[in-house]
């Protein structure tokens, strides 16, 4: 019997991890952790700053490549992957694996939204 229950708590547990290491696509913008959803704080006068010219300059400044999805923002734990100034600022499907902390995605692959 504890053979059993051990047995089925290391399924469960394989299984557990497998939902964190499997490879997800999401769609959403690829944009920095200071403006995350709005680029507005950056604005001059009344014109809204251009989002790619923002994300590169905040993230020169300190601040991290982020995805914005669903309303949702999500570190990119790989920050020196090129495709990030490529497409900083844009709308993206993002290819990569959700990390243990539901909040860091190990990007692997960028593309231009559909």
């Amino acid at each position: 019997m504890k053979m059993r229950i051990a047995g089925l708590l290391s399924v469960g547990c394989i299984a557990a991890l497998s939902l964190f290491s499997a490879e997800t696509t999401w769609n959403g913008k690829i944009t920095d952790s200071m403006c995350e959803k709005d680029h507005s704080m950056m604005a001059t006068g009344n014109e809204k700053p251009n989002a790619k010219e923002c994300t590169l300059a905040c993230v020169k400044g300190g601040s991290k490549f982020v995805l914005v999805s669903k309303d949702k923002v999500y570190q990119i734990a790989n920050q020196d992957l090129a495709d990030l100034k490529t497409y900083a600022g844009s709308n993206v499907s993002l290819t990569g694996e959700l990390q243990p902390d539901g909040k860091t995605i190990k990007a692997d692959k960028l593309q231009a939204a559909k």
